[in-house]
């Protein structure tokens, strides 16, 4: 019985020694000075999916990318990139214009593509009208569409980076879209 006591004594003890090194280590953290300037932003994808493992049928992801500025301080000149990756059978497209498209088809709502129209594995697209994001704004490229038809397996990550200029190395999506599906081969029966 001694032994037992003797033991959760010295268990207790260092459980106390333990909490009182994370209450340090929380003290220390409380008293550095936080980085007001430090830029905060999460980019994230909302989407749902419509698979089908027939052949005469696609398959399609449906999403909108969001941009949520949760630093004290505005974000400006933000823009995206949307990567599918090489060699893949998906297909991106969405609601986009173009810079040399009239200025009548375009307004403060929309994505302008920034990058050559011939890339179909990198999507660059900047806000229009929207040269900042304010302390707690979302802002979101809706509605855009990944397609593939599942004649053979399939395997990819759908990435996407937010840049602007407080970060111009890129913050990447917190959740990419992982697409992968296996197609049965059927031997034909004799």
């Amino acid at each position: 019985m001694k032994n037992v006591t003797h033991e959760l004594e010295a268990t207790a003890k260092k459980l106390q020694q333990q909490t009182k090194s994370y209450l340090d280590d929380i003290k220390k953290l409380i008293a550095e000075p936080n980085d007001s300037n430090k830029v905060h932003v999460i980019s994230y994808f909302t989407y749902s999916l419509n698979i089908s493992h027939n052949s005469e049928h696609s398959s399609l992801c449906l999403g909108s990318y969001h941009i949520h500025n949760i630093s004290s301080h505005p974000i400006t000149n933000p823009y995206i990139c949307i990567k599918i990756p090489t060699k893949s059978p998906f297909s991106f497209s969405g609601r986009y214009v173009y810079e040399n498209f009239k200025q009548s088809l375009k307004n403060a709502s929309q994505w302008e593509r920034i990058n050559e129209k011939t890339n179909t594995e990198e999507f660059w697209l900047r806000p229009l009208g929207k040269a900042s994001i304010e302390p707690n704004e979302t802002i979101t490229f809706s509605n855009f569409q990944i397609k593939w038809s599942p004649t053979t397996s399939y395997s990819g990550s759908i990435m996407g980076f937010t840049y602007s200029d407080q970060s111009e190395e890129g913050i990447a999506v917190i959740n990419p879209i992982n697409l992968n599906g296996t197609i049965p081969i059927l031997e034909d029966e004799k």
